[in-house]
C-alpha cells in the first residue's frame, strides 16, 4: 500500500500534536513549560513533520500521483503543497515565540502559535487521511510499490542528513507525552 508509510508518520505526528495541545493547556494554567518540552516539540515539528514527512510526499507521492494524472498546480496536489508550506511558516513562527517564552516567560505568542499550528496540522492530516491517500491508494496501485520504495529510500536519507533515526522521534513522541503529563501534576 502506496500509503502506509506516511499513515505511520500520521500516527506519529498525531501524538505530538496531542502532548502540544496538552502543552497548551497547561501554558493556559500559567504552568511553567521546561526547555526538556519545547525543544522537542520544536524540532519534531521541523525536522520529522517537514523535512522527513513532507519531502516523502512530495518528493515521491505527489510526483506519483501527477504521473498517474493529478495536475500540480491545481487540485488536491497543490493544497497539500500550500499547506506544507504554511505548516513551516506557523512552525517557524513558534520556534521563535518558543525561544522568546524561555528567556522572557511570555507565553501569549507561543500559545496562540502552538494552537494554530495544532488547528492546521490536524485539518491538514485529516485532509490526507481521508482524502488524498483513498485518491492515492486508488491511482497508484500498480505502482505502490515503487513509491513505498521511494517514501523509505527518502525518510532513511532525510532522517541521515539530520543525523537522527525514526526510533528517535518515535521515543520523542513517547518522551514528549509522558512528560507533558508529568508537568500537568
Amino acid at each position: 500500500m502506496s500509503t502506509a508509510s506516511l499513515r505511520r508518520d500520521h500516527e506519529l505526528i498525531e501524538k505530538v500534536v496531542k502532548a502540544m495541545d496538552a502543552t497548551i493547556q497547561l501554558l493556559n494554567e500559567n504552568k511553567k513549560i521546561p526547555e526538556s518540552i519545547l525543544l522537542p516539540v520544536i524540532d519534531f515539528s521541523k525536522n520529522f513533520t517537514d523535512v522527513c514527512h513532507h519531502s516523502k510526499e512530495e518528493n515521491s507521492l505527489f510526483p506519483a500521483l501527477e504521473q498517474a494524472g493529478l495536475p500540480k498546480n491545481m487540485g488536491p496536489i497543490a493544497m497539500m503543497l500550500i499547506d506544507h508550506e504554511r505548516s513551516r511558516e506557523i512552525a517557524a513562527n513558534m520556534e521563535s515565540s518558543a525561544k522568546e517564552y524561555l528567556s522572557s516567560g511570555d507565553s501569549e505568542k507561543l500559545i496562540s502559535d502552538m494552537k494554530q499550528y495544532v488547528e492546521h496540522i490536524t485539518e491538514h492530516l485529516w485532509k490526507e487521511n481521508n482524502r488524498l491517500f483513498m485518491m492515492a491508494e486508488a491511482r497508484l496501485q500498480y505502482v505502490a510499490q515503487k513509491v513505498d520504495g521511494e517514501l523509505n529510500e527518502i525518510e532513511a536519507a532525510k532522517l541521515k542528513d539530520l543525523g537522527k533515526s525514526r526510533q528517535h522521534y518515535e521515543d520523542l513522541a513517547e518522551n514528549l507525552t509522558r512528560d507533558v503529563a508529568e508537568q500537568g501534576n
